[in-house]
Parts: C-alpha cells; structure tokens; sequence
C-alpha cells in the first residue's frame, strides 16, 4: 500500500474526525494482583462474554478532534495525517510543552500520543506504525526523550500493536476511571515509548 504521511495544521482536524476510532472489543487484559498487590500485577487475556464496539469519540469528553483547539491550546502539537489515494486513511497527535495537560506531567522531555486512528478498512497495513514512527520523530526533534501513550485494558490490539512498536508499559492504574461509570470497569495502561 503506498500512502503518504504529511505533517498538517490544526486546520486539518475535520480531516482526523473523518477516520473513525471506534473497534471492537472481544477480550480485556484482565488486571490480576499477585499475592495481594505485593508481588505486582498481572494480565491476562480474557475473552468478554458480549463483545462490543468501543468508540473513543462517542465517549470523550475532551470531543473529538474538531473540539481540541476549543479545549487546549494546540499551538505546540504535532498533527501527522496518512493519505491514500487522497483520501485521509490514518493520523496521530502529539500534545507537548501545554501547560496545565496533566498528561505532560510537568516535563519539558515528554510528549503524549494524544490520539492516534487508523480507518478500519487500513488496519493492519502498516499505516499506525508509519503515524507512530513520525510521532516519534516529531518528538524527538523538540528534545523529548520519551513519548508517553494512554489506552485501556479493554483495548488489546491497540496494546498488542504499542508493545510490537518498542513501546514498554509504564503503569497500570485500576481505578483510573472511576469517576465515569460508562468505563469504571476498564484500567489505565500507560505505554512509554524511549526516543
């Protein structure tokens, strides 16, 4: 498949919510504790007994990508978006140096993933991992040592696919959405991706 990845502007963001986000969930990374918590977690793989489609956009409440300049000042990010035929088929987000964006952690050597799609019609074609490595580039261009990437455990591919790319997971946080009922069941996996 010969697509084209280019660095874009936030006016481009109509163009990022054109490519849906949204996949199904047939298992979870199931987070067990080992001798009560003492001896670290565990996941394992388990299947849902009703599988369902997750989407990241019907569910957000930062909004879609359309609303993130509303919301945060953009004027640092990195947009990449893939084209094939034209047509836009996948894109990444890097948030960096933004003030007060938990995620950054307060650091001036960290960016964050902040959102990644690929259509689902070019999954698996190998458009994420070229998004991936340009948002690593990006990064690596503005001192950042790390790239840091949220998902949840009920997300396997996209966890399958971090750990296929170098990325090494962080954290695990259980409780991290229990304030939203919708999703209090899911755990937070920070991914960290060494530049």
């Amino acid at each position: 498949m010969n697509f084209k990845i280019q660095e874009v502007g936030p006016d481009s963001l109509s163009l990022f919510a054109q490519i849906p986000i949204a996949f199904q969930v047939d298992s979870i990374l199931q987070v067990e504790k080992v001798d009560g918590g003492l001896g670290g977690l565990v996941l394992t793989e388990r299947s849902v007994e009703r599988p369902y489609v997750k989407d990241y956009d019907a569910q957000d409440e930062e909004g879609g990508p359309t609303d993130w300049p509303d919301r945060f000042d953009v004027s640092t990010w990195g947009f990449v978006l893939a084209r094939f035929e034209g047509l836009p088929v996948g894109s990444a987000t890097v948030a960096y140096d933004t003030p007060g964006l938990n995620m950054l952690e307060g650091r001036s050597d960290l960016a964050v993933l902040w959102d990644i799609r690929v259509h689902p019609e070019y999954r698996g074609q190998g458009v994420g991992s070229a998004l991936l490595q340009r948002a690593a580039e990006w990064s690596r261009e503005r001192g950042c040592s790390q790239l840091k990437i949220e998902t949840q455990n009920v997300n396997v591919p996209a966890c399958r696919f971090y750990a296929s790319q170098g990325c090494v997971l962080g954290a695990i946080h259980r409780y991290a959405y229990t304030a939203s009922p919708d999703v209090a069941h899911e755990a937070m996996l920070l991914w960290y991706l060494l530049l």
